[in-house]
């Protein structure tokens, strides 16, 4: 059977997904090439030889719509010839992107494909693809008659399910900054952030090398002084258990940004000469409920490892996307990880997180984690919106 490797992977620092954010002014199609055209330099890979690109996108409207990746191919550079396709599995667009491209390479459809994501939540604010409409039906309104919930209510809840207190959830996300200034600070993130240099559509110079969140000050006495984000009277009122903890401090801001990751077959990265860093062990994907929403990551951790045959004592470092800090919290406590090895180099939380962006961002991430480490087993997880999650393992390639 033929294995999928990552011959390298690339990410652009992470701007604020604000109007004024540093690259608020980018169009997300220029800036999802950015990482794109980073990736075939820094590999050196003919972009001829792609057999397509495979991008994640969440808010697939306005300026990220009509398969927003086939035009950041363009953008970037590759061929006309060269197919592309976006994917929308919300946050864990761009790591299902990976698994579709590893599933390709793995049946032999593919040799050589670009997985990638992108997310301008400045250019496209979250929800535009809604815009005020019913995306449900009336058969998933009887099915759930109670109706569903937004995302931030669910991590109040799973805060709720789980006991955690507003002070665990701050520390966790102050130790998160603390994490990611201090890889910053060491140069562990050089390797992988292509900075971002360009003049935008309107002339606007564009210049970004470091992620723009991180906060190397924030305390728990800081995030202390923050106002639930998502209390509402309409939501006390049918979940009187929820305590209200959630804050816009440990939870992942708004964010810009995009990244890329290159997946050949063994054969031909010798064959062309490339040195892969990891091949892709185990994938699996998991449904869950659609009301707590985002623990589907903990049926996907059991799932990838029982197909993988390994254990979580195995897993030499993980990244669990912090779209919340009470997820990441509930997932721990479930399954018994150690956080010392989750998300080393700091989370979401922190970095940001760039919806469609985020699942390649975290493998580009653990990859370097791995190697800084000399870890050889990886797992990524990643809560995605409607109760389905994405699991990874990869195992390191000297």
């Amino acid at each position: 059977m033929r294995d999928a490797v990552i011959v390298d992977a690339v990410r652009t620092p992470i701007g604020k997904g604000k109007t004024q954010g540093a690259l608020a002014a980018m169009h997300p199609v220029d800036l999802h090439a950015h990482a794109i055209r980073a990736l075939v330099e820094r590999t050196g890979i003919d972009p001829a030889l792609v057999d397509d690109v495979i991008g994640g996108a969440v808010g697939q409207v306005g300026q990220q719509s009509l398969n927003t990746t086939r035009w950041a191919a363009l953008a970037a550079g590759l061929p006309e010839s060269v197919p592309a396709t976006t994917v929308d599995r919300q946050c864990g667009s761009s790591q299902q992107a990976i698994h579709f491209a590893a599933q390709g390479v793995l049946s032999g459809a593919y040799d050589v494909v670009i997985a990638s994501g992108v997310e301008s939540m400045s250019r496209v604010p979250i929800g535009s693809q809604v815009a005020g409409q019913d995306p449900f039906g009336t058969a998933v309104a009887d099915r759930y008659p109670h109706g569903l919930v937004p995302q931030g209510v669910s991590a109040e809840l799973i805060a709720s399910r789980w006991k955690f207190t507003r002070a665990e959830l701050d520390a966790f996300a102050a130790e998160s900054h603390r994490r990611a200034a201090d890889a910053w600070d060491r140069g562990l993130f050089d390797r992988e952030v292509a900075a971002v240099s360009a003049t935008a559509q309107d002339g606007t110079a564009v210049h970004l090398a470091r992620d723009e969140a991180v906060r190397p000050g924030t305390s728990v006495e800081v995030l202390a002084g923050l106002k639930p984000a998502y209390y509402d009277e309409h939501w006390v009122q049918r979940f009187p258990e929820i305590g209200w903890q959630v804050t816009a401090g440990n939870a992942s801001p708004l964010s810009d940004g995009s990244a890329a990751v290159l997946i050949t077959s063994a054969e031909t990265a010798t064959r062309l000469g490339l040195r892969p860093r990891a091949r892709l062990h185990t994938l699996a994907v998991v449904g869950d409920d659609p009301l707590l929403m985002l623990t589907g990551i903990i049926p996907a951790t059991e799932k990838v490892l029982k197909r993988a045959g390994l254990s979580l004592g195995d897993i030499d470092a993980f990244e669990v996307n912090e779209a919340f800090a009470s997820v990441v919290l509930a997932w721990q406590r479930e399954t018994g990880a150690d956080l010392a090895k989750v998300n080393v180099h700091g989370g979401a939380t922190a970095i940001g997180h760039p919806l469609g962006a985020s699942g390649a961002r975290l493998m580009t991430t653990l990859l370097s984690v791995l190697e800084e480490t000399g870890g050889r087993y990886g797992l990524q997880t990643m809560c995605e919106a409607g109760g389905t999650a994405n699991a990874t393992i990869v195992e390191r390639l000297d």
